[in-house]
């Protein structure tokens, strides 16, 4: 089975949790092809979707949101799951999913979604370190390598069981 693993990005946290998740997948025998957003342009190679990006301000970034818009009716007819990466601290603040997430995930029929905690590190630019200084965002690695790889195999899980109702439904 082919999983497209697609990523929206600013300073690579989220591409790392993106990482963690295509690990677990491998692991469980999966062939999946991680790129950005926007360097896909087909993906009816893929039996399966997984779209996830660092959450700023509350949003989705613009590749991930473009990624979903483009492909949305082809989204639909395979399963997809959906992740983000963005609150800080303990407990991770902002609490909640990004704005656009529910109605992304409807729209999608997502079998999930996600979010979990991010990172903040030292590589941001003027405007970021000013909103990091406005909303107090705590610096520090809060991602969860537990909870990642929990939802990664959960996913290989329902991605199995897929695929046995699709071999029984041949035997049939």
């Amino acid at each position: 089975m082919n999983v497209l693993l697609t990523v929206a990005s600013r300073h690579g946290s989220a591409t790392e949790v993106g990482q963690q998740i295509a690990q677990t997948l491998v692991a469980g025998g999966y062939t999946v092809d991680m790129r950005p957003p926007d360097e896909v342009t087909d993906i009816d190679p893929y039996d399966a979707v997984i779209v996830g990006s660092a959450v700023y301000i509350g949003r989705w970034l613009e590749p991930a949101r473009r990624f979903v818009e483009r492909h949305e009716e082809a989204l639909r007819e395979r399963p997809v799951w959906l992740f983000s990466v963005g609150p800080l601290g303990e407990p991770p603040q902002p609490a909640g999913e990004p704005v656009e997430l529910p109605q992304i995930a409807d729209r999608l029929g997502a079998r999930d979604r996600q979010v979990f905690p991010g990172k903040l590190g030292d590589r941001l630019g003027l405007g970021e370190r000013a909103i990091v200084r406005m909303v107090k965002a705590p610096r520090g690695d809060f991602r969860d390598s537990h909870a990642i790889d929990g939802w990664a195999s959960r996913i290989a899980i329902e991605l199995a069981e897929a695929s046995m109702r699709a071999q029984l439904a041949t035997v049939r």
